[in-house]
């Protein structure tokens, strides 16, 4: 997905989202840890399910144990993946906000350097200067007082 084309404002508001997101998340640190277990217990129900229809023959439970147990791990195994790619995403527009925040530092430097080319046209001027002009010049930025000749 091309976020070129954004404006500012939705990137901002999707960030924003994101991040509210992302930090209810990570602050409810036993809702993960649940959802865990809760896939853990998917597994364990279909691990059942099958071992169970070796030693009983196929019965309405076991095949009830293995489909609760495949959808709980499906829906534990498409939420992760949901908040791995939500991750990803946050960083990806990050880096979009970053990549055009440095493109607008540039064009205000830009145009505050605008005194500096003002400067390269007074250094491409021709300037005359006398040969006591040059030595009095000298003089000064050595720290010596300047010498009438």
């Amino acid at each position: 997905m091309s976020m070129k084309k954004w404006t500012d404002e939705e990137l901002i508001s999707t960030r924003d989202n994101l991040e509210a997101w992302n930090k209810r998340i990570n602050s409810s640190g036993s809702g993960s840890k649940l959802w865990l277990l809760t896939a853990f217990f998917g597994a364990f129900a279909i691990s059942t399910g099958i071992a169970f229809m070796f030693f009983d023959g196929v019965d309405v439970m076991n095949v009830v144990l293995i489909i609760m147990g495949t959808i709980t791990c499906a829906s534990w195994y498409k939420s992760e993946k949901q908040r791995k790619d939500n991750i990803a995403f946050l960083a990806e527009i990050n880096r979009e906000i970053k990549s055009r925040k440095l493109k607008d530092d540039s064009k205000q430097k830009n145009q505050t350097s605008s005194p500096s080319s003002q400067m390269e046209d007074n250094a491409s001027a021709p300037s005359t200067t006398t040969g006591t002009q040059s030595v009095e010049t000298r003089s000064t930025t050595a720290g010596d007082q300047p010498k009438d000749s």
